[in-house]
């Protein structure tokens, strides 16, 4: 099937001009929400990378932070300062620019880091249930499961499983002739909409698309809600103090994993078709679900709060010795 997808690409390229820049039609093409969008997601960019740096320098730097889920949560929050960056500053540059135009081989880089940065991600929320199902289903072997090297294991694995899904999505994308039109209606290079303009029958690469990014993040996605369901019948089956604390922090993992694979779903299990909401939902899970991250997290998690509060207060007191003569 493949081989046949690539003959016909290869007859598509002759005699066809090549496209070395693709046009980004943006959010919006009005002058007055344009500044407004420029000036209110800088707002919204500023405050993502600002919060979830703060989340991994506490994390860091607070001793008693320094548990599996603290650990997996740092990482989590720097994928997420990664997400909110790989599309974002282009985004607000745009807005004040009348060529909103990205070279091909830019666009490739964009498409490469959504999905490397995304099939992380996936990977860690995973990794991220499996720490509270040990914690609260096996509470007598959480250290020994999860284990320094377990965490580090886990990491490692995000990142490689992330830089194959990239590489398996840019495979056949990055030679496909591209020879016509090359207006992408986005703010970014999203795969789906860029498959749309090769010069070629693009169904088969569509097919494969469906089921390496829509099927694996809806299976993921029930995987997910399976074992949160688990993990909340158990805490429901012991309530005390503890579970509170438990059922709290799950509720925000849970949160989390509805708000990142509620779009990415929508957008990738239905490629073929161009809803009006899809603009919407890849402002939502590339903008705004890593900068709901932070906020989530230390709003339910009173030892995150504690320790951001310290440092923050640490760093003040530091700066004011320095001042004082």
């Amino acid at each position: 099937m493949l081989e046949s997808f690539q003959k016909s690409e290869q007859m598509a390229w002759s005699n066809q001009s090549v496209v070395t820049e693709f046009i980004l039609r943006g959010l919006s093409s009005s002058l007055e929400l344009q500044i407004f969008y420029f000036l209110f997601f800088s707002i919204v960019h500023a405050a993502t990378v600002l919060g979830n740096l703060l989340i991994v320098v506490t994390i860091a730097s607070e001793s008693h932070l320094h548990s599996p889920m603290y650990f997996l949560l740092g990482n989590l929050s720097f994928i997420d300062m990664s997400l909110a960056s790989f599309a974002t500053p282009k985004m607000i540059a745009d807005f004040l620019s009348e060529h909103k135009g990205i070279s091909f081989e830019g666009c490739m880089t964009q498409i490469f880091f959504l999905h490397l940065l995304g099939g992380a991600e996936i990977v860690l929320l995973i990794s991220m249930s499996f720490d509270r199902y040990v914690a609260i289903c096996k509470p007598l072997r959480y250290l020994t499961i999860m284990s320094r090297r377990m965490c580090v294991g886990l990491v490692i694995l995000s990142w490689i499983v992330g830089i194959f899904h990239a590489l398996s999505q840019l495979a056949f994308t990055v030679n496909l002739p591209f020879c016509g039109p090359n207006e992408v209606d986005s703010f970014f290079c999203d795969l789906p909409l860029v498959i749309k303009l090769a010069c070629v029958d693009t169904y088969i690469l569509g097919v494969f698309m469906i089921s390496t990014s829509g099927m694996i993040a809806l299976v993921c996605f029930i995987l997910l809600v399976i074992s949160y369901t688990i993990i909340l019948i158990t805490v429901w089956q012991h309530s005390s103090g503890g579970s509170s604390k438990a059922l709290s922090t799950c509720s925000a993992h849970f949160t989390v994993v509805i708000l990142f694979f509620g779009p990415c779903i929508f957008i990738y299990v239905w490629p073929f078709t161009n809803f009006p909401i899809d603009k919407v939902l890849s402002v939502f899970y590339t903008i705004f679900t890593p900068l709901l991250n932070p906020v989530i997290y230390t709003l339910r998690n009173k030892d995150v709060k504690y320790s951001m509060r310290k440092l923050s207060s640490h760093i003040f007191k530091s700066r004011k010795t320095d001042h004082t003569p």
